[in-house]
Parts: structure tokens; C-alpha cells; sequence
């Protein structure tokens, strides 16, 4: 499901190629980046730490696993 012009709060990566999180204001607890691919944890990554920094929103798909599989600055 997409949850549109939310802020991010906060992002984490571990050392671990596929190991991210992202606390997305309005949503409970700290969700992780799905860890299908590096690169695509990567650029998810890319953009929450963009909004993060530069205080833009962000539309982000959220599925019924809890993982955040897509996210676009809105």
C-alpha cells in the first residue's frame, strides 16, 4: 500500500549490504527495506536519506510483509 507526503524521521544501514531501516513519520516502529537485491536496498536507501537530508517528502510503498519495496520523493 503507498503512504503518500510522509516525512522520514530516521534511516539506518548496517554494514551488511541488505540491512536497512527507515522510521517514516505516522507509522509505528522502524521498517525495513525489503532485501531483495543490493542495489535495490541501495537506491531505496538513496532516496529516504535525500528527504532526510534536504526535509522533502517522500511516497513510499509499504506491503503486507511491512517492507518498504518503493520510494519516490513527492
Amino acid at each position: 500500500m503507498w503512504h503518500n507526503n510522509k516525512s522520514v524521521v530516521s534511516v539506518y544501514a548496517h554494514v551488511n549490504t541488505k540491512t536497512a531501516y527507515a522510521i517514516i513519520d505516522g507509522m509505528s516502529g522502524w521498517k525495513r527495506i525489503n532485501p531483495t537485491s543490493a542495489d535495490g536496498v541501495t537506491n531505496v536507501l538513496d532516496v529516504l536519506n535525500a528527504a532526510k537530508a534536504n526535509g522533502k517528502k517522500v511516497n513510499v510503498f509499504i506491503g503486507s510483509d511491512e517492507l518498504v519495496s518503493a520510494a519516490y520523493m513527492s
